[in-house]
């Protein structure tokens, strides 16, 4: 895959909901990833040569304090830096937002992943709709 020809923007939420669907919840329907307060995000999408192959939206929870959900790339475009550079630029999103911490309720098979970006788990494991969970943060100071 040629990463230099990646390209990430901000996009409108619906623009995300058809790649987490297929990504997240394969047997699922578009219902399954739209959330509530999608349209109050900041949805990021990474895509080459105009393919749409990534997607991660973040949201303001309190002042300094963002979440990132339904963070979802092409299964055989994983491994390649995409996903990656969606999480950087939302961390640089939320730093010039003045954000102090950033964090995710995890799959459980993602933390790898997530460690290696530097996050550390927060709290105990959980489950939604049968999936296996744990909270992870990285604190956003320069």
């Amino acid at each position: 895959m040629e990463i230099d020809s990646l390209y990430i923007e901000q996009v409108i939420a619906t623009r995300t909901w058809k790649l987490r669907q297929q990504v997240l919840y394969p047997e699922g329907s578009l219902k399954d990833v739209m959330i509530d307060v999608d349209f109050d995000g900041t949805h990021f999408a990474a895509t080459i040569a105009g393919e749409l192959i990534g997607v991660i939206s973040v949201f303001k929870i309190e002042e300094g304090h963002y979440q990132f959900r339904k963070f979802a790339v092409l299964p055989h475009f994983q491994g390649n830096g995409v996903g990656t550079a969606l999480f950087k630029s939302v961390v640089d999103f939320c730093r010039l937002w003045n954000g102090v911490s950033l964090f995710c309720d995890a799959r459980i098979a993602a933390v790898p992943f997530y460690e290696k970006l530097g996050m550390h788990i927060k709290g105990e494991h959980f489950f939604k709709k049968e999936l296996e969970y744990v909270r992870m943060e990285i604190g956003l100071f320069n």
